[in-house]
C-alpha cells in the first residue's frame, strides 16, 4: 500500500518448537549462531519489502551484524529499529497465551533484561547507536516510563515504546466490567507513553486511538 511504512519483526521464536529467540544448543542460546541466522532473515525480509526491520531477539551484537548485512545486499536504505531495552516482562503473557508462544523450558532471563536493572537499557542504547541502528525502542511501555526518559534524554535518535498485550488486556478486561471509561484511559495511556519521551508508540490499541484522535 503506497505510503505505508512495512515493518517487520526479526526473531527465531516464531519459528522454534521451544519459544525461544535464538538458537539453543544443549540448553543454552547461542549467540553467534542466532545473529548469523537473523541476517539472513532480516535481508530475506528486505527483499520482501521491509522498510523498517526489527530485531526483538536481544542477542548480543545483532545490529551491527544486521546492518552490514543489509548494506551488504544492497538494502542500506532499510532501517533498523532496535529493541534496545526489551525487559523479561509478565506483560507478555496474554500474546503468549493466544500463539502458544512461552519457552518450553527455561525463561527469556538470560538475554532479555532484568526489569529491576534501568542502567542496562543506557549500556544497550550505546551499544545499538554505535553498531548501526536509526531507532531505539522500549518494551513494555508503561512499567518503564523511567526508561523512555532516560533514554530520550540520552540519545538523538527516535524512541519507540511498545505498549504490550498485559498492557492492553487489563484496560480492556476493565473497560468490559465497567470499571474504567475505556477511551479516556487509553487515550491518557497514551499520552503518558508520549510524555515520557516516546517518539513512536506501538500499540494494539493503535486502529481505536487514530478514530478517537
Amino acid at each position: 500500500m503506497p505510503g505505508v511504512a512495512v515493518i517487520t519483526d526479526v526473531a527465531l521464536d516464531p519459528y522454534n518448537s521451544d519459544g525461544h529467540d535464538g538458537i539453543v544448543r544443549e540448553g543454552v542460546i547461542v549467540n553467534d549462531e542466532t545473529v548469523e541466522v537473523l541476517c539472513k532473515q532480516a535481508v530475506c525480509q528486505a527483499r520482501a519489502g521491509a522498510d523498517i526491520v526489527a530485531p526483538s531477539d536481544m542477542m548480543d551484537g545483532r545490529v551491527g551484524a544486521i546492518r552490514a548485512a543489509l548494506d551488504a545486499e544492497g538494502f542500506a536504505e532499510v532501517a533498523i529499529l532496535a529493541y534496545t531495552a526489551k525487559y523479561a516482562s509478565a506483560y507478555y503473557g496474554p500474546f503468549r497465551g493466544a500463539l502458544d508462544s512461552a519457552p518450553k523450558a527455561g525463561d527469556k532471563k538470560t538475554y532479555q533484561m532484568d526489569p529491576a536493572n534501568a542502567r542496562e537499557a543506557l549500556r544497550e542504547a550505546a551499544l545499538d547507536e554505535d553498531e548501526g541502528a536509526d531507532m531505539l525502542m522500549v518494551k513494555p511501555a508503561g512499567p518503564y516510563l523511567d526508561v523512555i526518559s532516560s533514554l530520550r534524554d540520552f540519545s538523538p535518535l527516535p524512541i519507540a515504546a511498545y505498549q504490550v498485550s498485559g498492557e492492553y488486556l487489563m484496560i480492556k478486561a476493565a473497560a468490559k466490567s465497567g470499571w474504567l471509561n475505556e477511551q479516556a484511559v487509553v487515550l491518557e495511556s497514551l499520552t503518558g507513553i508520549a510524555r515520557a519521551g516516546a517518539d513512536m508508540i506501538l500499540t494494539y490499541f493503535a486502529a481505536q486511538a487514530a478514530e478517537w484522535l
